[in-house]
């Protein structure tokens, strides 16, 4: 019923060719951090901040902290914006008041890593997070969206959520037209992991009052 993330791979690479520049990017870039990592300065989250409130970063600027370096994020393009509209409306139709819908805001994963994931599902609060960004103990589920980032969201983004703790994360594989589900988070990786397709359905753990299929997140099948 179930497809493994290995022959999901085998397939994504007969099938889509195209991705492996940016494959061999990631795979690079990851090369070069561990080769040049204890020389770079690696900015804290609280570095980070003392940049956005200097101007140095602009609130509105496509950047994320991952291990301490500024990544420049991918544009979002009209797709990717519709998919997450989805999400949005979706979400916050099942589960609002019982979580509070964050659209591509900080997580503070630990003191070096603060990405900015599509939409996550978090515990509420009465301030709205006013004092501080979340942490790994406040998501009740992380969702990602992923196209042109989608090896860079697989390699570099799922291990750390699973390193810091997330207990679920849901990546949209726009490519596949799937849904790959992480669960079980250790400091190896997420111990479950389930790709579901077409009219499978999903249920977040926090929520399993609350199903959805694989295509009604999706969408239909564009040809």
């Amino acid at each position: 019923m179930y497809t493994t993330i290995e022959s999901a791979q085998k397939s994504r690479d007969a099938t889509h060719t195209e991705a492996l520049p940016f494959h061999s990017h990631v795979q690079q870039q990851a090369e070069t951090w561990q080769a040049f990592g204890e020389y770079a300065h690696r900015f804290t989250c609280t570095e980070y901040a003392l940049l956005t409130e200097a101007g140095v970063v602009r609130e509105d600027d496509r950047l994320e902290l991952i291990e301490g370096r500024i990544v420049d994020m991918s544009p979002i393009g009209s797709s990717h914006a519709s998919y997450v509209n989805r999400l949005l409306a979706k979400c916050v139709a099942l589960f609002h008041p019982r979580a509070i819908v964050s659209v591509q805001n900080p997580v503070q994963l630990n003191a070096y890593s603060e990405p900015q994931p599509d939409l996550m599902l978090l515990q509420p609060r009465d301030d709205f997070y006013a004092e501080h960004h979340p942490t790994p103990d406040d998501v009740l589920l992380l969702i990602e969206v992923a196209d042109s980032s989608l090896e860079y969201d697989q390699h570099v983004k799922i291990p750390l959520y699973a390193g810091s703790g997330i207990q679920e994360v849901w990546l949209l594989n726009l490519r596949d037209h799937a849904v790959e589900v992480y669960r079980e988070p250790s400091a190896e990786g997420y111990q479950e992991i389930l790709i579901l397709r077409g009219e499978q359905e999903i249920r977040a753990q926090a929520f399993q009052d609350a199903p959805f299929t694989i295509a009604t997140l999706l969408g239909k099948v564009r040809t």
